[in-house]
């Protein structure tokens, strides 16, 4: 069925959402660049164990780190770091102390971006500014058909899923591989192909939201995925099924 493929061990159920997303998002740039833990320790100069901490949610991983595997993955490390931004607010609002990242090579200075970053969250403004799709695949989050995704409330969307050369569509993306953090086209599409396969996400609305995040854990879960939530490259896969 396709599911027969190397897993990631599941993300703890504490672990805040902002802060997963990060991991699963560098988790799919390892996956991408078919490194072994061995070679990102070769190629960063980050520890193969810190590298095992910072991709199963143990430990959040330091700016440098992050930068580094996108520079070795060959992404615009800006986005990726927006990204651990945010995950590094959320991980110091954590009450346990003992969870602190671990110290990196050199220490620079915070940029913070972060309240432009949290603003573009709330007001779904994701598709311009934090990393919708993966960082290898570009214009996930705009339909060549339809344009720029933009989010309106109260509005919905029709599907109509249909297979075409043996995968389901449902006229919004095309996309394989993106993996979703905010309101885009592909959130449609995976909604969409959600309700066709008996995991209500809620209203199509096109904003990745609990009950879309729920209905993933669901699919998820029956397809012996790692139950993350978060719809990437091997969920694509069931999905258009």
């Amino acid at each position: 069925m396709g599911w027969n493929m190397p897993r990631w061990m599941e993300l703890p159920d504490s672990l805040d959402e902002r802060v997963r997303r990060l991991v699963v998002q560098l988790r799919g740039l390892k996956d991408h660049s078919g490194l072994s833990l061995s070679s990102l320790q070769t190629k960063t100069g980050y520890s193969r164990a810190s590298w095992e901490r910072y991709l199963n949610g143990k430990v959040l991983p330091p700016r440098q780190a992050v930068g580094e595997l996108a520079r070795v993955v060959g992404v615009d490390p800006a986005r990726v770091l927006a990204l651990h931004e945010v995950a590094e607010e959320a991980w110091r609002q954590e009450p346990d102390a003992s969870k602190t990242a671990d110290p990196p090579k050199l220490r620079r200075t915070r940029r913070s971006a972060l309240i432009g970053v949290l603003v573009a969250v709330v007001l779904g403004g994701l598709s311009a500014g934090l990393l919708v799709v993966a960082p290898w695949e570009h214009g996930g989050s705009t339909s060549p058909s339809r344009g720029a995704f933009a989010y309106k409330a109260g509005k919905t969307y029709h599907c109509g899923v249909k297979r075409k050369d043996g995968r389901l569509y449902a006229s919004y993306s095309t996309t394989s591989t993106a993996l979703l953090s905010g309101p885009a086209w592909d959130v449609v599409e995976a909604q969409c192909l959600l309700h066709y396969h008996g995991f209500d996400p809620g209203v199509v609305d096109g904003a990745y939201g609990p009950n879309t995040t729920r209905a993933v854990k669901r699919l998820q879960s029956q397809a012996r995925l790692p139950v993350d939530g978060v719809v990437g490259p091997h969920t694509w896969q069931v999905l258009r099924k």
